[in-house]
């Protein structure tokens, strides 16, 4: 551990709380779907989750080599870049939480190393070649994979289950979830945790404090498995919400075919050296098991928001890790002012963030807005069989002005008097 400087600890330091955000920021990737169907309760969930992308974290360094050796040139990359990129993927993840929004933080992290690096070093120190077939593609063919896949196996579950009894089918596909749920978060530990370990490992390539070429040290991967299982522990429960709740309905069998799918996508990359996002696959298996179910909807106001911070968090994310390392070129006293500036910004974020609490109480409340089109289908829809006349017309009586006094109709005249 020679030449282990003071930037290079805080570089650390704060690839680790990158580590613990990305955890909280993906728990729902795993425990979403299991605990919007009461498959799990939520904490009995998050602290499963954290175990297991603790021992997720030890049994691959793929895509952490693939960070640290193949993305960007290692050789001229300084430990303020690395710093400078790990705050702008940082404030990312902070603000999608805050609006409950599931977006990557892999490619926050990417995005971030990415712009401190070009401002550092020029466009030619990006590997492109390893961030288009290890980064880009992935991200745009994993959702679709996991959708296609989680829509057949819905729709094979019910298909299989139809002549079987309902309360144990629903009882075996919750068990099922609550296994897949476990493997979904030992894939994310193989892959997330891996990216902290990644940059890690290249701040230490970059300080000196290890060769080039090296695989991250065990105390790496260590304290990269803890940070990222403390974070899922703590629960994301605003995304949970949205991953659960928000984008459609889920019933026991949708929710097992989602996370399998996901699980299966999410291993097979990681093999590969992808670093690949897992909310993109799960998200896409979440929105493929919706429309796997005959009758099933999804929320499209509420992906389409999703895509908007898909889109967003790579170049965002670059944006910000490109103006910090502007900032941190400046010396000693640049980087103290991102330092600040990080504290001072992810502080407030969580005083905004307090303003509405989401907990385990109320994860599964969800206040998703009527759309536009739903609105006017409601508006000129006939009203169902049985709906008393007083709950059709109260919003309509609201608005129709009384008739003035003088078109009011007459009396009806007085019987004549019986003869006497």
């Amino acid at each position: 551990m020679e030449n282990f400087s003071l930037i290079l600890a805080i570089v650390v330091v704060t690839a680790l709380a990158f580590d613990f955000t990305n955890g909280f920021h993906d728990t729902a990737n795993a425990m979403a779907t299991t605990i919007s169907t009461g498959a799990l309760k939520p904490k009995v969930a998050v602290a499963m989750s954290a175990v297991l992308n603790l021992v997720g974290a030890f049994l691959s360094v793929e895509v952490a080599n693939t960070i640290s050796k193949g993305l960007v040139d290692e050789t001229g990359i300084r430990p303020e870049v690395i710093f400078a990129a790990l705050v702008g993927a940082i404030l990312w993840n902070l603000l999608t939480w805050l609006v409950g929004l599931p977006s990557s933080s892999s490619h926050a992290l990417m995005g971030g190393l990415i712009g401190a690096t070009i401002a550092s070093a020029g466009m030619g120190a990006v590997h492109g070649d390893v961030l288009v077939t290890k980064v880009l593609l992935p991200a745009v063919a994993a959702p679709i994979v996991a959708g296609v896949a989680a829509m057949l196996a819905t729709r094979l579950s019910y298909t299989l289950g139809r002549k079987a009894d309902g309360k144990a089918a629903d009882k075996g596909y919750r068990a099922g979830q609550i296994a897949s749920a476990g493997l979904v978060s030992l894939a994310h530990g193989t892959n997330d945790a891996q990216k902290t370990m990644g940059i890690i490992t290249l701040a230490l390539v970059a300080g000196g404090a290890v060769a080039p070429d090296s695989d991250p040290p065990t105390w790496v991967i260590l304290s990269a498995g803890l940070a990222i299982a403390l974070g899922t522990y703590l629960g994301g429960w605003r995304i949970i919400r949205t991953m659960g709740k928000g984008l459609t309905d889920l019933q026991p069998q949708q929710g097992f075919a989602a996370q399998t799918s996901a699980a299966t996508v999410i291993l097979a990359s990681s093999h590969l050296g992808f670093s690949l996002s897992t909310t993109h696959s799960v998200s896409g298996a979440v929105m493929g098991a919706g429309l796997g179910r005959k009758g099933g909807v999804v929320r499209w106001s509420t992906a389409t928001r999703m895509f908007v911070a898909w889109g967003l968090t790579l170049p965002a994310a670059a944006l910000v890790g490109a103006l910090a390392e502007s900032v941190t070129g400046l010396g000693d006293w640049g980087t103290a002012v991102v330092a600040v500036f990080l504290i001072a910004s992810s502080a407030a974020i969580w005083k905004i963030s307090r303003r509405e609490v989401v907990d385990a109480s109320n994860v599964n409340e969800t206040e998703e807005p009527a759309g536009v089109i739903t609105t006017a289908i409601a508006m000129v829809a006939p009203p169902p069989t049985g709906t008393p006349a007083a709950d059709v017309t109260t919003d309509l009586t609201a608005t129709i002005p009384a008739p003035p006094a003088s078109a009011a109709p007459p009396a009806p005249a007085a019987p004549p008097a019986a003869a006497v």
